[in-house]
């Protein structure tokens, strides 16, 4: 539960709190540098909670009476558990993507300050805000769908 909280609780947190104040108070270059920083310490606190979430949900799902095999959709639970799967497979692939795409990306712009255009700049912010956004939503579905299953 506590790797939960904290992969869940840093994402809303990122995009519920800090990226709507970094926005209205601090220039475009400043905003990169700071999400560049916040990043850098988020990045393995949330690839160490999502391999434990892994590890133990695939543990408690072998052990439950409702599991009926691998791709089992015999049941309202299993249905559930499938869709869960499925969308925790996708935020893997959004957040590899941000880890070795779009943050390397931010800090080699981040090196060239002065040689960078406004637009670009944005371009960037505008990927890492998308990418953030799109975790947090799938991190609400796979909730969901784990609450679906715990009521099958």
């Amino acid at each position: 539960m506590l790797a939960t909280v904290i992969w869940i609780g840093s994402l809303a947190s990122i995009n519920l709190l800090f990226l709507p104040a970094s926005t209205r108070t601090l220039s475009l270059p400043d905003q990169l540098s700071l999400i560049n920083a916040l990043q850098k310490r988020l990045e393995p606190l949330a690839w160490f909670c999502m391999s434990i979430l892994a590890v133990t949900g695939l543990f408690q799902m072998s052990t439950s009476i409702h599991y009926n095999g691998f791709l089992s959709v015999s049941t309202q639970w299993s249905l559930a558990i499938l869709v869960k799967h499925g969308f925790a497979v996708i935020m893997v692939v959004v957040s590899a993507i941000q880890t070795w795409e779009v943050l390397p990306e931010i800090q080699r712009t981040l090196l060239k300050k002065d040689k960078v255009s406004e637009t670009e700049l944005a371009r960037l912010q505008k990927k890492e805000k998308l990418l953030l956004r799109l975790n947090l939503l799938l991190s609400i579905l796979i909730l969901g769908a784990t609450a679906f299953a715990r009521v099958a």
